[in-house]
Formats: structure tokens, sequence, C-alpha cells
């Protein structure tokens, strides 16, 4: 039943950030995922100045605020500023971490307080943290309900404004033409990509959200030149990690999260060669 649980848990995370990271991958800003796994460490910080504990949910919240600054700041240096997504991207997520850093230093110096022990989860632990209702009942891991909560989340806002975010990602200038805002639909997609990355930070750990937000879209985009099928693409890759990531772990006895991405590497590598001798 563990197995269950840790490979549920995998493909609701895949399919969550791949659906996301397929919109990413074609505005060319990718690296947003791990940029934000950097720049939330001053909402930490600041959420436990704050609340004066470290429990879980008061530095999601810190994390997730400080995520969304962060998407905000980096649109703000590209459009303004005319710097290059990528360098948008490095300036942003290294000043907000070099300023978590320097918080950490002067209020915090003595408090065992960084992203490792704090948000950064481990998937193998997926069927430990179990969420019991005040009547006793055993409803399952927690984690499951949280991505699966996401999960819907995310479903509903690309079925919902898929025509908005097909527009605003491959002709921004016809969809303003149109009355459609870029604006809007950029900030909500950056937003669910910033809540979905942290609250996936502390089921999975981060080097996991990250591959999933990245590989499986870049797989998916080897193969076609449709969004649909490209998004369907996505899933299947993802879900084929997950499970072949699992299994690979407990063949090597091995580390889960780092034998998922390792699989969803092989994927990529072979879409790779099936296109060149294409």
């Amino acid at each position: 039943m563990n197995a269950f649980w840790i490979i549920l848990t995998g493909t609701l995370v895949a399919i969550c950030g791949g659906l996301l990271g397929a919109f990413l991958l074609l505005r060319k800003m990718s690296m947003v995922g791990d940029a934000i796994s950097h720049a939330v460490l001053p909402g930490i910080v600041i959420a436990y100045l704050l609340s004066g504990s470290r429990e879980v949910l008061p530095m999601l919240v810190g994390a997730a605020a400080f995520g969304v600054f962060a998407t905000v700041v980096i649109e703000a240096l590209y459009r303004k500023a005319r710097l290059q997504s990528d360098a948008a991207i490095g300036i942003t997520f290294t000043g907000l971490f070099a300023l978590g850093i320097v918080l950490i230093s002067l209020f915090a110096g003595q408090v065992d307080l960084d992203l490792d022990c704090v948000l950064f989860g481990e998937i193998a632990y997926v069927p430990i943290d179990v969420w019991i209702t005040p009547g006793g009942i055993n409803m399952g891991p927690r984690a499951v309900w949280v991505t699966g909560g996401l999960l819907v989340l995310v479903l509903a806002m690309i079925g919902i404004g898929y025509k908005g975010l097909l527009l605003t990602t491959f002709n921004p200038e016809h969809a303003a033409s149109i009355g459609i805002s870029v604006a809007f639909w950029h900030y909500l997609l950056m937003s669910a990509v910033s809540v979905t990355t942290v609250v996936s930070f502390e089921s999975v750990g981060a080097i996991l959200v990250v591959a999933f937000l990245i590989v499986p879209p870049a797989t998916a985009y080897l193969l076609t030149n449709k969004l649909k099928p490209m998004l369907a693409l996505t899933v299947l890759f993802g879900l084929g990690a997950a499970v072949g990531g699992y299994y690979l772990a407990s063949w090597i006895d091995g580390s889960i999260a780092g034998a998922m991405s390792v699989v969803a590497g092989v994927f990529f590598t072979a879409a790779l060669v099936a296109k060149h001798k294409r």
C-alpha cells in the first residue's frame, strides 16, 4: 500500500507540474520553478519571525507569497527593464535568496531554519504523514489530498482559461488586440506555478518538483507541435516517470525522487534520439 501512495503522489505532482510547465516552456520561462525554490527563503524567515514557530502552514504561506512576488519581479525586469528572461530570473532568485540569508543571519542565526528542514520534503515519507479526522478516521496521506486538490485547481484553470492561455502564449499581440488581458493570464499562470511548486516541495522535495516542471513538457515538445497533444504526452511521461522511478528506486535501493527524475531524463533522451532519427 505504501508503494501505491508514493506513486499516486508522484503522479499528481507530475501532472500538476507538467501541465503548468508546458506553458512555461512555450513562454521560454522553464526555470521559473527553480528560481522560486530559491526566492522563497525570505518568505520562510518572515513567516517564522511573525508566527514564532516552525509549523508547516505559516512557512508555506510565507513561501507561497514570496514565490508569487518573485514572479512579479521577474516580469517587471523582463518587461520594464527589458532584460532577457533568463537574466531576469537569475537576478531575482539570487537577490531574494541572498536577502533570505541576510535575514537569517540578523534575526534567526541561532535557529535551525533552512529550506531542507522546513520546506523540502521526501516522497518516501508520504505514507507516514496521514490525515486523521476529529472522529479518528484515517483518510490516508495528507500529501495525496493536498496535491489532488491542486490538480483539480490546475485542471479547472486550464480548462476554463485554455483560449486565454493559448493566445497569450503564442500570440500575445493578437490576444491584446481582441481584448484578452495578457498580463492577467501571465500572472495567473505564474501564481499557479508558484503555489504548486511551493506546496509540492513539502511532499516530494524540490528536485522532483523542478524535474516534473521541466522534463516531461520538454520531452513532449520534441514529439509534437500542437498544444493539446503536447499536454497529453506531458501527462503520459509524468505518469511513466512516477511509476518507473519508484520501481527503479526499489530495485537499486536508492532515492525515489532521484530515480523518478532519472526516468524522466531517460524518456527525454529517447525522445531526442527518436526525433533525430525521424
